[in-house]
């Protein structure tokens, strides 16, 4: 992928990865101190990233599972931030940008994002902390399985 001068120095100057859902990340803080979840499995109390996403590319429909998510405006265009609620029967448009800065995706809630302009740099919290054991993306599950709300372009 091409990306203008501003975005490539983001990625070299927070040493960012590509993620899996799309975009690009770096973890950058993990506790020291776990939690005891209510299904019993421990974690980190806390984790937080760098998350970048360019334009031309998107977070897939993902979820967390049994940890909540803060996302945060850190700079760039506004970010496009969708999510089912509880029941997948109705999509909510968040939007992320100086001045509303801070979004909450409830655990379990499938979410995806875009950037609206040339990139969104974000930051995002995740607790107790993320573990890939509990991350899912829609396009793993049987097509029957997934949420009929879902966006095919964001899948």
């Amino acid at each position: 992928m091409n990306f203008d001068k501003n975005t490539s120095d983001i990625i070299n100057k927070f040493k960012l990865s590509i993620h899996p859902e799309g975009g690009w990340y770096r973890e950058i803080f993990r506790g020291e101190n776990y939690v005891t979840r209510k299904d019993g499995q421990k974690r980190t109390n806390i984790t937080s990233i760098y998350y970048l996403l360019c334009k031309g590319e998107n977070s897939s429909w993902h979820r967390v599972n049994n940890a909540d998510e803060i996302w945060i405006f850190l700079q760039g265009s506004p970010l496009n931030l969708r999510c089912l609620d509880e029941d997948n029967k109705k999509i909510k448009n968040l939007n992320l940008h100086t001045n509303n800065p801070i979004e909450i995706i409830p655990a379990g809630y499938w979410q995806c994002a875009s950037t609206s302009g040339e990139f969104t740099l974000t930051s995002c919290c995740v607790g107790p902390g993320f573990d890939f054991l509990d991350f899912e993306m829609l396009r793993d599950l049987d097509p029957s399985l997934r949420p009929s709300k879902a966006m095919k372009d964001f899948i």
